[in-house]
């Protein structure tokens, strides 16, 4: 009796509050397409679609049903607006050469387990620098920001570090800090000398340079970078974030959930292909 009670109450439920959340939706959608174009327009033309087609079974939508419905939908176009602010700000900084770190964003979620986002958000933190000391060459920027990511991503699998701490280093290495250096857990300090000592050891010189902590500073960023990535292929650290991706648990899921945010992003882009970001989830 009471399990039919309240079968038959959800069925005769008041979709008002749905109806109210899905035009509030529908709204969102409609004023972010209006901002960045057609983009959205097949997302909102979804939603109108979906929401006709719920309202119509009517007592058989819940209050309870609005809100997790409504939270995917304003997700969607949270991760979609993210996506096209980061794709704004690597194509202000790597003009001709964007389209190689957008396509380096792609893949990221299984070489160094981020989502396409976050990948692009972190290259734009220290773009400036590397172009800087790459005379703005974006095509080598562009080469020196994918091996720094994947760097980052390895050394917090091999060593268990927040990977927050990790890009923090790297983000003071590009503005001359080196404090940080031994977030990294090579074997160096956090100071200015051994920063030269692990750009000396590394060899990436090649002995025509010898860096000190007075000189450190005259180092391009992409050298630390080079220096970091050699140092770290010695340890054993190179690509232990595409290894995990494919044969361990926790490598797997940390990949899986990148490619989902992957996805969710894409839901939001009429030119996304949606069948190959569902295929990267698995």
């Amino acid at each position: 009796m009471g399990a039919d009670f309240d079968v038959t109450a959800i069925l005769k439920a008041n979709v008002s509050d749905f109806r109210s959340g899905l035009k509030e939706a529908q709204s969102s959608l409609e004023s972010l397409r209006n901002q960045t174009g057609s983009s959205l327009e097949k997302l909102s033309g979804t939603l109108h679609g979906v929401g006709d087609s719920m309202i119509k079974v009517g007592a058989g939508m819940t209050a309870g049903f609005t809100l997790p419905v409504v939270g995917a939908i304003g997700g969607v176009v949270k991760s979609f607006a993210s996506l096209e602010q980061a794709v704004g700000g690597i194509e202000t900084m790597f003009k001709g050469s964007a389209d190689t770190v957008i396509k380096n964003s792609e893949t990221a979620y299984k070489r160094a387990g981020v989502s396409g986002v976050k990948y692009m958000e972190q290259v734009t933190s220290f773009s400036a620098s590397l172009l800087q000391g790459l005379g703005g060459d974006t095509a080598q920027a562009a080469k020196y920001a994918d091996m720094a990511i994947v760097d980052m991503s390895d050394n917090a699998n091999k060593f268990g570090t927040n990977m927050t701490d990790i890009q923090n280093a790297y983000q003071g290495f590009a503005k001359d800090n080196y404090s940080m250096l031994d977030n990294l857990k090579l074997g160096y300090g956090g100071t200015m000398s051994e920063m030269a000592r692990l750009v000396n050891e590394s060899g990436v010189l090649n002995g025509e340079f010898e860096a000190t902590a007075d000189n450190i500073r005259d180092i391009p960023f992409h050298t630390l970078i080079d220096a970091i990535g050699i140092t770290q292929d010695r340890l054993g650290v190179t690509g232990t974030t595409a290894k995990e991706a494919s044969t361990t648990v926790s490598g797997s899921f940390n990949s899986m959930k990148a490619a989902a945010e992957n996805l969710v992003a894409g839901l939001g882009n009429n030119e996304a292909n949606i069948k190959q970001l569902m295929e990267n989830m698995k």
